[in-house]
């Protein structure tokens, strides 16, 4: 496939834009670099690739040959509907597994070795012994053990925790212990997590998969949310810290993003919010990633992070 005509939006462009200026992989190739709210028809039309977190708001198909997503997920792209079969669609693949090991990672220890209740003691002037809990006490349930999950599962495993999986294949996979269908998963298994990590795309699957049935399934469990946004029902959510299924939750994904200011979640005791920094692409891995897809895809070599778009990732 040659490609010739590039157009790139979002908020990086001007990042991208001085990274890509020099490249010797983009000579002979024509470059847009474009604000998302200043992109036109002839835009669109003229491109052979889009480049983009996400379709511009008057976004079409055009002449595109190859969409290329600078994030892991490609929700956004998938809610466009069908997806024509000549258009070749790609995600970004860094180090997000890294990040977002490390993130959950911190907010696991900051539980187990009890940083807030320490802090209020500290506010209080009390002296109370409370102890730690290792890492090797625990048991976490990933759901979704692609690249991210597996990465999560080495780093976790590698302290010493008890890593089960679950996908929808239920194939098994490095660093888990057991890995479940969805389809078939064990209600005991659940029961018995301190720590449910959620790193799935968001598909008509896994579409408000976590809701008041899963939740009452969980016995004073941690839920970790990395993987997006709409896969929880978070009304079930709140429910379920009412009634201590769900201990704390910590959130780094929204269905609507930014949270809104009025939500509930910014104000439920045990919630914690970040937003959506726990596996940021940078600049420079998005050029490395996108110059080497490129080249695999004029070159006609195995495409590693290409998306099937009838599973939607």
């Amino acid at each position: 496939m040659e490609i010739i005509n590039i157009l790139f939006t979002g908020r990086l462009i001007k990042e991208l834009g001085s990274l890509l200026d020099s490249s010797e992989a983009l000579k002979g190739k024509n470059l847009r670099f474009i604000p998302e709210n200043a992109v036109s028809m002839e835009d669109l039309e003229w491109a052979d690739a889009y480049v983009a977190f996400q379709p511009t708001e008057n976004f079409h198909f055009g002449n595109f040959k190859w969409i290329h997503s600078l994030g892991a997920g490609v929700d956004r792209y998938m809610a466009l509907g069908k997806w024509p079969e000549d258009v070749l669609l790609t995600r970004t693949i860094t180090s997000f597994g890294q990040k977002i090991g490390e993130y959950t990672l911190s907010y696991m220890l900051k539980d187990l070795q009890h940083h807030d209740t320490f802090r209020n003691q500290q506010g209080r002037g009390e002296w109370k012994m409370v102890a730690p809990r290792g890492l090797n006490e625990v048991k976490v349930v990933i759901f979704g053990t692609g690249e991210i999950g597996q990465e999560v599962a080495r780093i976790l495993a590698y302290f010493g925790v008890k890593v089960y999986g679950v996908s929808r294949s239920g194939v098994g996979k490095s660093h888990f212990r057991q890995v479940m269908p969805l389809e078939e998963l064990d209600d005991i298994c659940l029961r018995d997590a301190d720590y449910i990590i959620n790193t799935l795309p968001l598909t008509a699957e896994t579409e408000r998969l976590f809701d008041a049935d899963f939740f009452e399934k969980l016995n004073q469990v941690v839920f970790i949310n990395v993987g997006r946004g709409g896969t929880v029902d978070p009304d079930a959510l709140l429910a379920a810290m009412d009634s201590d299924s769900v201990k704390a939750a910590v959130l780094d994904v929204f269905e609507e993003e930014p949270l809104p200011v009025g939500s509930p979640l910014w104000s439920k005791a045990g919630v914690t919010i970040t937003p959506h920094i726990s596996a940021i692409t940078t600049p420079e891995e998005a050029v490395a990633c996108f110059l080497e897809t490129l080249e695999c895809v004029e070159s006609g070599r195995k495409i590693r992070n290409a998306v099937d778009p009838g599973r939607g990732y």
